[in-house]
């Protein structure tokens, strides 16, 4: 019923209780999720995982904020993505949040490194994850200038304006809404929710992050992610099954390699 579109089992605190996570994805009727990737390092387990779960996918590419990691070149991007159960390039884009006493200018490596993500998703068709923080206009930029808008992808854990979010559907981007839409302090956030049509809408947990009220400070699982379709049903006035069936409609529609539910033919 739901697709949990982005959520990190590979971390920490989930990927030692994998059989656990997944018994209680059955239980909330979460039937699938996307395993994000953010390191070259990181991703023989990433994979591995998704093989060998029947309701887990995965995707490839080098978070914008790790530092100290392989970079990714394009070719190395398009072998890794051609792999089965990868769907999607990223999780890439761009992070000012922390410059820790650097400028913008200083952060041209996450440009270059983000250029790279985009030129492998247009090679490969696959679309992009993007993750951006404090950095929304040269995010826009990029996608823009570089061709992003040709294979489109999804702005993952909205945080951003309603302009913002304008700008990134008219490149034919996903909006993707994440527990933080249940937070008691982000009300403009939830404006922006009202506003996004549903057929550009998904759900995930960002998971072990964020968990949605009212599991608020605990660690996130692909199997909270219904509550965030509750908040999103609140706010456009419709019930949380019809916002489960487009959420998970749009996750196939944008993830054209997203196989079906396990048991569905």
């Amino acid at each position: 019923m739901f697709v949990d579109s982005h959520c990190h089992l590979s971390f920490p605190g989930l990927h030692d209780r994998l059989d656990e996570v997944c018994q209680a994805m059955e239980a909330a009727q979460v039937e699938r999720a996307i395993c994000i990737c953010t390191t070259l390092e990181e991703f023989g387990a990433v994979h591995t995982i998704a093989r060998e779960h029947a309701e887990l996918w995965c995707t490839v590419g080098v978070h914008p904020d790790n530092e100290g990691v392989r970079e990714p070149t394009v070719d190395e991007l398009v072998a890794l993505a051609a792999q089965d159960r990868v769907v999607a390039i990223g999780e890439t884009g761009l992070d000012y949040y922390r410059l820790n006493g650097r400028s913008v200018a200083d952060m041209a490596w996450q440009r270059e490194r983000f250029g790279v993500h985009i030129e492998a998703a247009r090679r490969t068709g696959l679309p992009l994850v993007v993750h951006t923080r404090s950095a929304s206009d040269d995010t826009v930029a990029m996608l823009r200038g570089e061709g992003g808008g040709a294979v489109g992808g999804v702005f993952h854990c909205f945080t951003e304006t309603a302009e913002v979010a304008r700008a990134a559907l008219g490149l034919g981007f996903f909006i993707s809404f994440s527990g933080i839409l249940t937070f008691r302090n982000a009300e403009d956030l939830r404006d922006v929710a009202r506003w996004v049509p549903l057929d550009r809408c998904l759900i995930e947990t960002d998971s072990p992050y964020l968990a949605p009220v009212p599991y608020r400070g605990k660690t996130n699982q692909p199997a909270y992610v219904p509550h965030v379709a509750a908040q999103l049903a609140a706010l456009k006035g419709l019930s949380i099954e019809a916002v489960a069936e487009a959420t998970t409609r749009n996750c196939e529609r944008l993830f054209s390699r997203l196989g079906p539910a396990p048991g569905v033919v």
